[in-house]
């Protein structure tokens, strides 16, 4: 299978760019910066632009059967525009190209879900993460009206620990934790396990840790 990854070079791309690898996925890294990824391989190709270009979105999207968005905003505290308009495109594209599948991040934080994410989430990141949620919500909102054969997953806290496959995932999740956290290397696994794993079809899930 061919996958286009978008904000690759981040700290969860990261790790989807190398699973996906060791999976033999053929891989194209969409990178703002062509130095922020040091990985090379025989199946990887890295694409470096910005999501705001219709042309480059596109180019990187063609001929591929997948595309994964881990794109994050330059600030949490900031609404980003340039993600927003990031995200029209890659829509575009896959509609131009013919690319149905669309694994995308994003966090528990929206209002559909945060009431279930545990106390931290709940309680405070509306306040101190408004933008970014603000953000996530106006993505999710724009790809739930797309054609395209989408799973939104919705992650707790990211943490750079390792990999530990502990996690659950589902529609109506709930957490009771004081802080609901969870690996980038096991977002990153759940989020590789949607390319082929068609239960979560149009379907928005909440990833939390195994209780």
């Amino acid at each position: 299978m061919k996958v286009v990854i978008f904000g690759a070079s981040g700290a969860t791309g990261q790790h989807l760019v190398q699973n996906a690898l060791d999976q033999d996925y053929e891989v194209r890294a969409f990178v703002r910066s062509r130095g922020k990824l040091a990985l090379q391989h025989p199946r990887l190709t890295i694409i470096e632009g910005n999501v705001k270009d219709q042309d480059i979105v596109q180019k990187a999207i063609t001929g591929q059967h997948a595309v994964m968005s881990a794109v994050g905003a330059n600030s949490i505290f900031k609404l980003d525009q340039l993600v927003i308009e990031g995200m029209a495109n890659i829509l575009n594209a896959m509609a131009s190209c013919d690319v149905r599948r669309l694994i995308y991040l994003s966090t528990l934080g929206v209002e559909e879900s945060r009431p279930n994410a545990g106390f931290m989430i709940r309680n405070l990141a509306p306040t101190i993460l408004h933008n970014e949620i603000k953000g996530h919500e106006l993505r999710e909102n724009m790809i739930r009206k797309s054609e395209s054969s989408w799973t939104i997953v919705r992650a707790p806290i990211l943490t750079n620990g390792p990999f530990t496959g502990k996690y659950r995932c589902g529609e109506s999740l709930k957490s009771d934790r004081f802080i609901t956290s969870l690996s980038r290397a096991d977002v990153a696994d759940l989020m590789l396990l949607q390319l082929t794993d068609q239960r979560f079809n149009r379907k928005s899930i909440s990833l939390m840790p195994s209780q």
